[in-house]
């Protein structure tokens, strides 16, 4: 089969990149292997798809700590307001909600994927059922893709396979395979955006979610804290989950024990002034009630058994005698409650995957390799990896409509 763009990958990146290129009047087909394309689209945001973030472009690029700077002309190329805009166009009406969080009106991640999959099919692309095997190369020029069930020529070919994160959605890590085999650099890759596995007593806590915390991570190495913020998170059977924790993965690297502390502040909205103020207001309340007792107005229940165990008071002493230096060592616990980093979960429980194809060979403004001529990567499947809150997707439809410019 011949066609002039052979698109591997049907999710966000490579759907983006087959509308937009069969636009600009390219014949477009997508090999995706999976029965429908756009799976991992369809789970994003808890099934509601964030979809961008209403920013701009600086802020974006701030939000991406590995490799922003490769990034800088795609983005500024299309923006979070050419995604929100094109959507739009497509009949998406969009909302955004807190921290610039853009998602569909309907809270439906399936109504983006199919307007994905609309305005490509209504564009001519043709979307093939097949698995991609290898990349067709002679003399560093791509002539096409040998697929389980057939070949595809084409001079132009771009790899939006993903990378290795949510694998029963169809990311096998096949992208990266190709491209070691077209001679590139593919760096280390683990998971990003991923649950953490911590030491400690967090499983009698399970279930808790926290809505408005503080969490800062320390690098024991270098003493510094990598990661500060306030938001939401999870206590979970191995550890913590949730937006905040999800976020500071993105800053852990080279996990050994001991070398980061996770610092959650139950209470950061009160200075040690003040909520030693509440906790006297508290006690005052109920004098002789035992201090294991006493704090149920203060803290979630099963928080509790571990704030009294770290604040070193005794839980059946009674409130009305417990000393000021005690008070201050149950603010400290509250304001500071710590658990050693046992390690991130696996990659298939990431988000998005840390590594991927070195951005060094790629060219910023066509992502057109710089080894084989017609050969592109976009997408998750490049070594540029953000932070929550839509900007993963919006380097997704960046990349995608760099290339597709390109062609």
């Amino acid at each position: 089969m011949v066609t002039d763009v052979v698109i591997i990958g049907g999710g966000a990146a490579g759907m983006m990149c087959a509308v937009q290129s069969a636009w600009l009047g390219h014949e477009v087909i997508v090999l995706e292997h999976e029965a429908q394309p756009c799976r991992k689209l369809n789970i994003t945001g808890k099934g509601r798809c964030n979809v961008t973030n209403n920013c701009d472009v600086q802020t974006v690029m701030a939000n991406i700590p590995r490799n922003p700077k490769f990034l800088y002309s795609a983005l500024s190329r299309f923006t979070p307001e050419d995604t929100m805009a094109f959507f739009e166009m497509l009949g998406i009406e969009l909302k955004t909600e807190r921290g610039n969080r853009v998602f569909p009106v309907s809270d439906n991640a399936k109504d983006i994927s199919g307007a994905l999959i609309n305005a490509a099919k209504d564009a001519g692309v043709r979307i093939v059922r097949d698995e991609a095997k290898s990349l067709m190369i002679e003399d560093g020029v791509i002539k096409g893709v040998k697929g389980k069930s057939g070949e595809y020529f084409a001079d132009k070919v771009t790899v939006a396979t993903g990378g290795l994160s949510y694998p029963k959605t169809g990311s096998t890590g096949d992208g990266l395979r190709f491209a070691r085999e077209a001679g590139h650099t593919v760096t280390e890759c683990g998971g990003s955006l991923v649950p953490v596995e911590l030491y400690g007593e967090c499983a009698q806590a399970m279930g808790l979610s926290l809505k408005n915390c503080g969490l800062s991570v320390r690098d024991n190495t270098s003493g510094k804290n990598v990661f500060e913020s306030q938001g939401e998170m999870l206590f979970t059977h191995f550890g913590m989950s949730g937006p905040l924790v999800l976020s500071a993965s993105a800053h852990m690297h080279d996990i050994a024990k001991g070398k980061y502390t996770f610092s959650v502040d139950l209470k950061p909205a009160l200075d040690d002034k003040k909520l030693d103020e509440r906790i006297l207001r508290d006690f005052s309340e109920v004098p002789n009630r035992d201090f294991g007792n006493s704090l149920g107005r203060l803290l979630p229940a099963s928080i509790i058994p571990i704030i009294i165990k770290r604040s070193g008071i005794s839980p059946v002493k009674k409130v009305n005698q417990i000393t000021r230096e005690e008070r201050a060592s149950l603010i400290s616990v509250i304001h500071s409650l710590t658990f050693d980093v046992k390690g991130l979960r696996p990659v298939e429980e990431a988000i998005i995957t840390r590594g991927g194809v070195d951005v060094d060979e790629i060219s910023p403004k066509t992502m057109e390799s710089k080894l084989v001529k017609g050969l592109y990567f976009i997408g998750e499947v490049l070594d540029a990896d953000a932070y929550t809150g839509g900007f993963n997707l919006q380097i997704a439809w960046a990349t995608a409509y760099a290339a597709a410019q390109a062609f």
